[in-house]
Parts: structure tokens; sequence; C-alpha cells
């Protein structure tokens, strides 16, 4: 090859899979017409039908994950598979092969180090037929947006792209459902370039039945969000606990004082107690909240300088971009 020749990116199509022999082989093909040059690879979550065989004979490489669970079947993805794009797709055939360039231009093009095909600002409501699912994915975006104090229009999207530098360094910790909500948690922690594109949605053909249980795995998205919020931004999560314990600690100790300073008693012995430790309790908030949000900040200095050490061998994998 010519040294001169821009170097041409590996693209990786990751498909996770769970009993979708209904679908499967129609969205590794739709994939592979999309992307010709790209390696399809379907992990088969331990699957009970024919979904392993009938991907592998539609083309695509068949890993098996026997763990249960997308959150582990991510973590084996981001394992295994070296590229220099990712994109993630789910098996069930509602999202569009046809659309997959708007996900993987602004790669390659290095203005997005992830791209979520936004769903709900489509076709999504009128095709979705559980309403429960359209209200969890309202709550859950407004939760995101207000705590991380930016606009996220589709959280749970099941469409995305990666670059190689987000995707070896993103650490998977969930186990189900809720990974989508963690990848996005952890790209808006770490300052990614994250960009959003409209996506039309399908509904799931007949035949073909979500794995997702409305109130089971929403509350595990709940917790995700309440704990990653925890961890990810101390200071307001613990100050504002301290605060409220401050203030109400101070409302029940004023009628205390006043008393005192009236009568030289204290005769509300049980109000002074409970109160004097509510403010002690809050005390103790403020300073956690300040210790942990030290410890924060040195963790994300160290994750900065991590990537920093591991960017020059992304940078030489990188395919080069042609100047207009």
């Amino acid at each position: 090859m010519n040294p001169s020749t821009p170097k041409k990116p590996k693209t990786a199509v990751l498909i996770p899979c769970y009993n979708e022999a209904r679908t499967i082989a129609k969205t590794v093909s739709d994939f592979r017409a999309a992307l010709p040059d790209a390696r399809i690879y379907v992990f088969d979550n331990a699957s009970t039908d024919d979904s392993a065989a009938l991907a592998r004979a539609a083309g695509a490489n068949v890993i098996s994950v026997p763990r249960r669970g997308k959150g582990n079947v991510v973590r084996a993805m981001f394992r295994e598979v070296d590229a220099d794009v990712y994109v993630l797709v789910d098996g069930d055939d509602t999202y569009p092969a046809g659309e997959v360039d708007k996900l993987i231009r602004p790669i390659l093009e290095r203005r997005a180090d992830m791209v979520a095909g936004d769903r709900l600002s489509t076709t999504y409501h009128a095709e979705n037929t559980r309403p429960g699912h359209s209200f969890g994915n309202a709550l859950v975006c407004f939760l995101v947006s207000y705590l991380w104090d930016k606009k996220v229009r589709d959280v749970m999207t099941g469409y995305r792209a990666f670059s190689r530098g987000f995707v070896k360094n993103c650490p998977v910790m969930s186990q189900g459902f809720e990974i989508e909500t963690e990848i996005t948690l952890h790209a808006l922690d770490k300052r990614f370039s994250i960009l959003e594109v409209p996506v039309t949605y399908r509904n799931r053909p007949s035949g073909s039945h979500s794995k997702l249980k409305t109130f089971q795995d929403g509350f595990k998205i709940l917790g995700v969000i309440f704990n990653m919020f925890r961890i990810y931004r101390p200071l307001p999560f613990f100050g504002f606990l301290g605060s409220v314990f401050l203030l109400t600690g101070g409302i029940f100790l004023t009628p205390v004082f006043l008393d005192y300073f009236r009568t030289g008693l204290v005769p509300r012995f049980p109000t002074l107690i409970f109160s004097t430790f509510l403010l002690l309790t809050g005390m103790l908030s403020w300073v956690m909240a300040l210790v942990l949000d030290a410890i924060k900040k040195m963790s994300d200095q160290e994750y900065e300088l991590r990537i920093m050490d591991n960017s020059e061998s992304i940078e030489n994998r990188r395919p080069e971009t042609k100047q207009e």
C-alpha cells in the first residue's frame, strides 16, 4: 500500500441479541447492505431460539455471552472488538440501517465522541405501543437534563455510534437495560463530545417481543441515575441533604432557644436533642460533600491524564481525512 494513501477506518457494527430469531437476520442483512466494508458482530446473550444460527447464516460474526443482561453484553463488546468507529444497534429491527451514515459521519469527522440516534423527536410516540415506556423515557430525560444541567433528548436510545477513544475509556458497570443511561451519564460527566441526531423509529414486527420490563427495569434505571448523581456530583447531592438537615434542625431549635432566653430554662429536652442531631448531621453532610468533591476532582484529573497517555496510540489508529 502507498504510504500516502489515507488509512481506511475500521467500522464495527455491534448487535446485542437475546431471542431475536424473528428479526436478527434482517437486521444483519440491512447493516451489511448499508455498510459493506464494516464487520458485523452479533453478541448472543444465551438465546434459547435460533438467533445465533440465523445471524451467522446472514454473515455476522457471532460471539456468545453466557451471562444474561444487556450491560454484560455491552461490556464484552467494548472489551473484545477493535475498531475506529463503533455502531451499537438493537437486533429487533426497530432502527433503520439506511440512516447509519448520520451517526458515523460526525465520528469520522471528529465532531463527536458519541452520536445518539434520537427516536423521541421523530416517530417513537406514534410507533410505540407501550405507554409506560413513553412516560419512562420522558421522566429519565427530564431527570438527566435537570440534574446534569444539559439538555438530552433521548437518554435510552439503542442506536449509537462511538469513537474508539470513547469505547476504550468507558467503564461498563451496569448489568441490564440501564446500560444506555450509564453510558450517557459517563459521557456527560467526562465531558465527551455528544451529538444527537434524529432517526426514524419503527415498532417491533409481529411476533417479536420486547425484553424490557417497564416497572422492574424502570426502577433500576432510576437507581442508576440516583447513584451516578451521588458519585459524579457529590457537592450538590450531599450539599442539598446537608442544607435540608441544617434548615430542619434550625426550625426545631428556634423555639427551644426562645424559651431559654425568655425563662432561662430548657423545658423541651427531646426537641433540643433531636434538633442538635439534625444540625450535626447537616454539618457532617456538608463536610462529606466538600471532601468527596475534592476526591472527585482528583479522580477526574487522573482520568484526563490517563486519556492523554493513551491518546498517541489512539491518534495513530485514526483514519486520515482528505482535505477539500
